[in-house]
């Protein structure tokens, strides 16, 4: 005959799935165990049948809160790993390899003077960075060129760092940053995939804002994009720059990447006879052609880098560590790049110091968080800050100032 289970099912309906409790759980194989027995069996814990009950509560319990993560990872919202690179290859996307930092340089030397894209600079911990695009040495001797380093991963370039150049261009004399790089990414976490997933449906799709900007967040090496359109005949002014959008244009903001990359893919997107915006060009030839084939000069704009500052008073604690500084420091750049698993500062965005209490609070169960302020300028004084759509958020860690107060 059939044998019928005391021990509650799980429940999938149109809300998801319902696991039971496990007190639920063991009081129903106590059942069944007594029922196996034919009644009257010690019902104690610490008997033999006791331990078995809990030994085979756990057994489901653990098959049922396996069953409940392969359920919940069908949801994109939710979804990581092996089950999010899934998720997205439907939309014919793969997660994005790690990418080096990017940090702009500011070469000086002889006026007129060509830096060809991939020219390579080192910085004082003998990291390798190739510029991104070409660019001319102006009127005043300098030029600010974007490098972007060959090593993968969040390495930081503090301010003053990348000051060497390693491939020798003539004409092209010394190079410093003045502003803190970018940094870069290991292998696209979690919460960035998704959000790129979610633009991907466009991204097979043409004339469109959204298509554009899939396309271009999908080159390699690009760490950050921002793209709207200008459907009017007169120039737009835009964000909190007032950045003059070209009348009947696309604008285009790009951090890495090379420019030839990016270019095609800009290119193969926007609509015909659009127009451009920014002073990095690269030129895209039509390839359905034979030579001499169709050349088309794609622009866009390099993002110019924004320290940011921050000013974090904690009350002072004897029971705190010696390092709870240098902690909160690390906590509030893996907040700003976003590799605490949250949203990560961009081009165009608004920067909120609510951002940051959390990973401030989790460094010790001892911080109490008197106010978290940060601004463009030392000393910070806002809640929030925001970049314009030519901007793109900087953090040195000697511009996080955190004060124990009494």
């Amino acid at each position: 005959m059939a044998f019928t289970t005391s021990v509650p099912d799980l429940q999938l309906d149109r809300s998801g799935i319902t696991l039971p409790a496990e007190s639920a759980i063991l009081a129903g194989v106590q059942a069944d165990i007594n029922t196996a027995f034919g009644g009257g069996v010690n019902p104690g814990l610490s008997s033999p049948q006791g331990q078995l009950a809990q030994t085979l509560t756990a057994i489901i319990g653990d098959k049922n809160d396996r069953f409940a993560e392969v359920v919940n990872q069908l949801d994109p919202d939710k979804a990581s790993g092996r089950w999010q690179d899934a998720l997205g290859r439907i939309y014919f996307i793969d997660r994005i390899a790690a990418s080096g930092t990017v940090v702009t340089g500011t070469c000086s030397g002889l006026v007129g003077t060509l830096i060809p894209a991939g020219s390579v600079a080192q910085d004082v911990n003998g990291y390798l960075y190739l510029s991104q695009s070409d660019a001319r040495i102006g009127a005043d001797g300098s030029v600010q060129v974007d490098f972007q380093c060959t090593t993968s991963g969040p390495i930081a370039c503090p301010v003053g760092a990348l000051t060497r150049i390693f491939q020798q261009v003539i004409g092209w004399d010394t190079v410093i940053n003045h502003t803190a790089g970018s940094e870069g990414v290991e292998v696209e976490n979690r919460t960035d995939f998704e959000y790129r997933r979610k633009l991907s449906v466009a991204a097979n799709a043409v004339n469109s804002v959204q298509s554009v900007y899939a396309a271009v967040l999908d080159v390699d090496g690009v760490l950050d994009a921002y793209v709207i359109d200008n459907p009017k005949s007169t120039e737009v002014l835009t964000g909190v720059t007032h950045y003059p959008v070209a009348a009947n244009s696309i604008y285009v903001a790009v951090v890495g990447g090379e420019a030839a990359d990016i270019a095609q893919a800009i290119w193969s997107k926007k609509s015909n006879g659009c127009n451009y915006n920014g002073e990095t060009v690269a030129v895209v030839e039509d390839l359905n052609y034979t030579a001499p084939r169709p050349s088309y000069r794609v622009s866009w704009v390099t993002p110019t880098a924004v320290p940011v500052f921050f000013s974090i008073q904690i009350a002072a604690n004897a029971a705190l560590p010696a390092t709870i500084k240098s902690l909160i420091q690390q906590a509030v750049i893996d907040a700003f790049n976003g590799t605490d698993g949250g949203a990560r500062a961009r081009i165009a965005s608004a920067i909120y110091a609510g951002r940051f209490y959390a990973g401030v609070a989790a460094t010790d169960a001892n911080v109490q968080i008197l106010s978290i302020l940060l601004g463009s300028s030392a000393p910070a004084g806002g809640i929030s800050l925001v970049m314009g759509i030519d901007q793109r958020p900087t953090l040195d860690i000697s511009n996080i100032d955190v004060q124990l107060v009494g």
